[in-house]
């Protein structure tokens, strides 16, 4: 690659970039190359999402891996939890998903599995980045080189486990109309035949993994109108949508209703301590429900930095029955520490049909915040500054400095945290009311110096 060349956005567990000019085959040869470095001998997992440059990418790793002298198990397109669950039952040494989320056509990303089925963290991301940086890899010679082998049924392991958390006949009793929005991801393959297999009516939208988004892909309210709409139109129970890769689920109740991903992790995880009452991790830009909840249940809720890697780092830490992300991303370690859209849809179901109520009524029956959510420009070498006058300017709240600056209330929060990617400063705050939420907001901005 030219010196000038854009360089790609390298995070705790993969990275991701423009195709064609922060992300190349050259570039993604190299950084597998990298990471199979730092793995024990076996076999690598590869997948991908439905985008159109996923199969080029994924030509240029599997070269790679096996220029490495590693076995690949090919399992196509699968979503990323499905990558997870294939790297433990499988045996093998890692995984690799070829995905951007949610972010634009024009993107597309890497990221990295350990042989535990997790997403790696910080750690082993930042050995992987170096011996990238460094340029290391661990060509072997003509007599050493690996192979390729395809999966028959990649996504099987998965959907048993999944069908093992609920109650499956209970749901077959209630046969769910439901519509699933893949938005031509990698989530309907498995989508349809987990709710095939929980007797739902499925009505699925962007069913081909061809990566044609029918609309911006992040599942937000004001992407997912015409979703909703059609949710109405259709009088169907419930309707699911996920990301391209599938781990995180925003829901659409039955009056056509957004209401959004932070109340996908809440239903499930209600449900879950409903069920089996035991500690449970979220991260601290998630929603204050799943804490009240939590503190309903009578058990700890402990809460972790942003990011899935080090939400399952502290899952595994205070041996949690549950966890997730407020992105949507509901994490059941009987199935494995990844976010999970399956997980989420089938345990919505499994909570409908238990308590014999619509989504609406659940969701209007949870502790109800507002988030508001705003940024600031400012460059890395005033942050600290920045964050220390925020801390000021509240002295009455509770200070924690483990991802930025997280100020907790009585009744309310606020995370001020430099990006990882930007020169800004991102502030969200959660609080009884839109008004209050965004006061702390626009008071976390003027401490800032805006």
């Amino acid at each position: 690659m030219a010196d000038n060349a854009p360089e790609p956005i390298i995070s705790v567990s993969g990275l991701r970039g423009v195709i064609g000019e922060s992300l190349t085959p050259d570039l993604a040869a190299r950084y597998v190359a990298a990471f199979s470095r730092e793995l024990g001998e076996g076999p690598m997992v590869v997948t991908r999402d439905g985008r159109e440059s996923g199969p080029m990418l994924v030509h240029s790793i599997k070269a790679a891996l096996m220029a490495c002298g590693r076995k690949v198990l090919d399992a196509d397109v699968a979503s990323t939890p499905t990558t997870g669950v294939l790297v433990k039952t499988l045996g093998a040494s890692g995984g690799i998903q070829v995905s951007a989320s949610h972010n634009p056509p024009e993107y597309n990303g890497i990221k990295l599995f350990g042989d535990d089925g997790r997403v790696i963290n910080a750690e082993r991301g930042g050995r992987v980045k170096k011996t990238y940086q460094d340029g290391k890899a661990a060509w072997v010679g003509v007599d050493r080189l690996g192979s390729e082998e395809g999966i028959a049924d990649p996504h099987l392991a998965h959907l048993e486990t999944v069908l093992a958390t609920v109650n499956v006949e209970q749901i077959r009793r209630k046969r769910f109309k439901v519509l699933l929005d893949s938005n031509h991801g990698a989530g309907s393959l498995l989508g349809r035949r987990l709710l095939e297999a929980l007797g739902c009516d499925v009505v699925i939208l962007g069913g081909v993994a061809d990566g044609q988004f029918a609309h911006v892909p992040e599942p937000t309210a004001a992407n997912l109108v015409g979703v909703a709409d059609k949710v109405k139109e259709l009088k169907v129970d419930v309707g699911f949508c996920q990301d391209p890769d599938a781990d995180r689920l925003a829901l659409i109740d039955e009056n056509g209703r957004y209401v959004g991903e932070e109340f996908t992790l809440a239903v499930t995880l209600e449900h879950a301590l409903n069920q089996n009452p035991g500690p449970v991790v979220i991260n601290c830009a998630t929603s204050r429900m799943s804490q009240d909840l939590a503190d309903r249940a009578g058990v700890t809720c402990y809460v972790s930095a942003v990011g899935e890697a080090n939400v399952t780092d502290k899952m595994l830490e205070v041996h949690a029955v549950y966890g997730g992300e407020g992105n949507g991303g509901p994490i059941d370690p009987r199935v494995g520490y990844v976010r999970d859209s399956f997980v989420a849809m089938s345990q919505v179901l499994d909570s409908m049909a238990t308590k014999e109520r619509r989504l609406s009524e659940m969701v209007d029956a949870l502790p109800q915040y507002a988030i508001h959510k705003s940024k600031v420009g400012l460059i890395p070498e005033r942050v600290h500054e920045g964050l220390r006058a925020v801390e000021a300017h509240f002295p009455e709240a509770r200070a924690n400095w483990q991802d930025g600056l997280r100020l907790d209330f009585a009744k309310a929060w606020l995370l001020v945290r430099a990006s990882n990617t930007e020169p800004i400063v991102r502030v969200i705050a959660e609080a009884e009311t839109d008004e209050l939420a965004q006061q702390l907001c626009r008071d976390a901005q003027a401490a800032l110096g805006e």
